[in-house]
Order: structure tokens, then C-alpha cells, then sequence
């Protein structure tokens, strides 16, 4: 859990991802279009994955738990909330506060 918090607040946004996961593309690819320069974590791919992922289903309380996404350090949740925020006007709000874009 430790890495997992280190992780997620040294950027201004950061997905734990699947490489092979659509959810986290489509959360990835819309990061992208706001010209918002996520850290992505690749759990697949990472020698620590295995006890990252572990770390988020605890947090999250589910299973898969990516993708999962830290905004300004604090979880923000997966593709449903973000989803949820951008269509309701509320992502890049949150985003600009946080430093992740400066429009």
C-alpha cells in the first residue's frame, strides 16, 4: 500500500493500469485528449504489480482494480467516476487544480 500511495502523489495524475485492460485505455485516451500528462503504471508489466494490485483491490474494495486513478495525490476511482466527472464538467476542474492542466 505504501508504494502504491508514494506512487500516486508524485504526479498530478496517475493511472494504475492493464496493458491489455479497455477500461484503462479509454480512461488513458481521454487523459490524452485534455493534454493531460498522466504517470501511467503498467501492473503487467511492473516487477511489483502483482502486490500493487493487491494493495488497490484493498483500497478500492473490488477486484480488477484498474483502472484506478489519483488526482492531486487522492483517489479519484475508476473508468465509471471519471467518466461521471468528465461528462458532468467536473474533470477538468479537478484537473486544473491540481496542476495537471493550465488552461
Amino acid at each position: 500500500m505504501d508504494k502504491v500511495m508514494k506512487l500516486a502523489s508524485q504526479r498530478a495524475v496517475v493511472v494504475f493500469s492493464r496493458s491489455n485492460c479497455c477500461f484503462c485505455y479509454s480512461v488513458k485516451s481521454l487523459f490524452h485528449e485534455l493534454g493531460v500528462s498522466a504517470a501511467v503504471y503498467e501492473l503487467d508489466e511492473d516487477p511489483s504489480g502483482a502486490e500493487m494490485e493487491k494493495a488497490l483491490a484493498r483500497l478500492l474494495g473490488r477486484k480488477p482494480p484498474v483502472p484506478a486513478v489519483f488526482i492531486g495525490g487522492e483517489l479519484v476511482g475508476s473508468t465509471e467516476k471519471i467518466m461521471k466527472l468528465h461528462l458532468g464538467g467536473d474533470l477538468v476542474p479537478l484537473l486544473r487544480d491540481a496542476g495537471a492542466l493550465w488552461l
